[in-house]
């Protein structure tokens, strides 16, 4: 048995824990204890949580702070000296793992509470839980960490026992977070003590109520009349408290589209409005949508069937006039055409033997034009690509936020699965940064390599190391281990070319704020982009699909240099590239030439 235990609470979200709620009253809640009450084993600290500042005094340090995210503490740095065997115990990872949301006031953030039952295995031996919180595509990390005090000891029965964490709130509505619930103690011998869940947050819909969501709003009432030419669409307007001022409808059919922007007097009527379509050809199903001009709107779709226009019968007088001109008429205009048939058809053919060009040749020039196409992905694979991305981390925390931000877009908007080592911190403390990533090389469909000028960072070695040498090298640890495994990948692409083998697993690319030197030069075997001009290129090699083709060209909506800052991943992405290049352009030998 330990003889202390300890519950760490770490949370860095920045907002205050709120109180439990009372659906999950039948599990277990930590208990308020303090350090002293748990290393004795009272009877009220069976279940307990220490604030952060105790723990920050028994360690030493914050964990936070010096390694950047939750890591399971090694049993014996903090137990092991008192009784060195309780390490040695196996305890099997958790399971039933729920996640659900609790009362949360702001209408822009989720609060979520976590439960979970302990295994039968190794439940002798259990001391607690460590629970982490990580948002994909983010920095933002979260940590708890509950134990038992040195009297408990659990029986098989009390594996139906529920515990729970406490509350982590500020979560972001309508996105992705990682959630890890660990069994402790970890061995020294890592196995697999950890159960790990990807969840999403509810929408601003589920949580709010469509109408008080100004992107997920949309029409519900849409009415379509036709009096003669003109097309009238009735809809009903979003509440005033939304700020929502215009609108647009988008027709379309026979490849062609009628956009109309729509601006309504809120004074004369604030509950609908009416607008019409024009230009709209008779005898035609046209498929309409109709949203509020903001951006990621929420679209609603209808039709519009554009009847024929029947005109009155022609007057009596005209009839007769045109029975007695028709036949004079008719004669004269069977003689015209016949002979413009004639000197057409020689002219034609006359200039097709010139130009020694086909006629079908011609049709199809006419026919295909330059038009938008719907372009299907290959169907060889059942699921998304798998892609890894390798990068350095000695440029600056700038350079791997815009890192961590690409992985996020790639996998939101590229249909694509995306592989980062900050995203899998848990594995890659498990087996090791270089036997991660080896794996992750051998098991992935492409690599992609970021590179910069950190990419060729070489630490000069000293003499003696002091103390702040010795952090420095403790906290750059999984920077040296990234560069081993891209050195790896370096040693495979210079084999696969020896070989004659297929290089397009491989690929490197930089920001617009590196420069091409910054690429090694056996990466410059493979295909290189530079990001974020190149994307459609990226896209296309993941996929494997052509952007170009006679008569026509590939169109992907938001991948492309212009679009992608549309999205709110890409403005992310951008802006976290446009800092980076901030932090590093004045780390770069020129600049420091110029300041000197």
């Amino acid at each position: 048995m330990w003889r202390s235990a300890l519950v760490l609470q770490l949370v860095v979200l920045g907002l205050p824990l709120w109180a439990q709620d009372d659906n999950t009253a039948t599990a277990l809640a930590p208990q308020d204890c303090t350090l002293d009450c748990v290393r004795q084993g009272a009877p009220g600290c069976e279940y307990c949580r220490i604030a952060s500042a105790d723990i920050k005094e028994a360690l030493g340090f914050n964990s936070i702070q010096e390694f950047g995210s939750c890591i399971p503490w090694p049993c014996l740095e903090l137990l092991g000296e008192e009784d060195p065997e309780i390490c040695q115990h196996y305890v099997q990872a958790p399971n039933d793992v729920k996640v659900e949301s609790v009362h949360e006031p702001n209408s822009t953030t989720e609060t979520i509470l976590v439960s979970w039952k302990p295994s039968y295995y190794g439940i002798a031996f259990l001391r607690g839980f460590q629970v982490s919180l990580q948002a994909l595509g983010g920095s933002t990390i979260a940590c708890q960490l509950f134990l038992f005090h040195r009297n408990v000891s659990l029986v098989a029965e009390h594996a139906q026992r529920v515990y729970k964490s406490d509350p982590f709130p500020g979560l972001a509505v309508g996105s992705q977070y990682a959630v890890t619930v660990m069994a402790l103690p970890v061995p020294e011998e890592w196995e697999r003590f950890y159960i790990s869940k990807i969840f999403s947050t509810r929408s601003c819909e589920e949580k709010n109520g469509l109408e008080q969501c100004k992107n997920d709003w949309y029409p519900k009432y849409v009415e379509v009349q036709q009096e003669g030419a003109a097309i009238t669409v009735t809809f009903n307007l979003a509440p005033q408290n939304l700020g929502i001022t215009s609108y647009f409808s988008l027709c379309y059919a026979n490849r062609m589209k009628k956009y109309t922007e729509i601006t309504p007097n809120s004074s004369k009527n604030n509950t609908h409005h009416s607008f019409q379509l024009n230009d709209l050809q008779e005898g035609t199903n046209y498929t309409c949508e109709i949203a509020a001009n903001e951006v990621d709107a929420v679209r609603r779709a209808f039709n519009v069937q554009v009847m024929h226009i029947h005109k009155g019968p022609r007057t009596h007088f005209i009839t007769a006039s045109l029975a007695l001109i028709l036949p004079l008429c008719l004669a004269v205009v069977v003689i015209i055409v016949v002979i413009l048939v004639a000197l057409t058809r020689r002219r034609s053919k006359l200039q097709m033997k010139i130009c020694d060009v086909k006629p079908d040749v011609i049709r199809q020039y006419h026919d295909s034009g330059s038009q938008e196409e719907m372009v299907s992905l290959p169907r060889s694979r059942l699921t998304p690509p798998r892609l890894l991305i390798c990068y350095s981390s000695f440029d600056c925390p700038a350079h791997v936020k815009a890192v961590m931000q690409l992985g996020a877009f790639i996998q939101q908007h590229m249909a694509t699965q995306v592989c980062l080592d900050l995203w899998d911190s848990l594995s890659v403390a498990e087996e090791g940064s270089v036997a991660w990533h080896c794996r992750q090389i051998r098991e992935s469909d492409f690599v992609l390599v970021i590179c910069s000028q950190g990419l060729n960072h070489r630490r000069e070695p000293s003499g003696q190391e002091s103390d702040d040498e010795e952090a420095d090298r403790r906290l750059n640890f999984n920077a040296f281990s990234s560069n081993a495994a891209i050195q790896l990948m370096v040693e495979e692409v210079c084999r696969a070319k020896a070989r004659g083998q297929d290089l397009s697993k491989y690929m490197a690319a930089i920001f617009e704020y590196s420069e091409e030197t910054d690429i090694p030069t056996e990466l410059r075997l493979v295909s290189h982009y530079r990001l974020m001009s190149d994307l459609p290129l990226l896209f296309s090699h993941l996929h494997g699909v052509a952007l170009h083709r006679p008569g026509g060209y590939l169109k992907i909506n938001n991948i492309s240099e212009e679009s992608f800052a549309k999205l709110p991943a890409g403005a992310a992405l951008q802006r976290a590239i446009h800092e980076a290049g901030l932090a590093i352009g004045g780390k770069r030998p020129n600049s420091v030439e110029e300041g000197e």
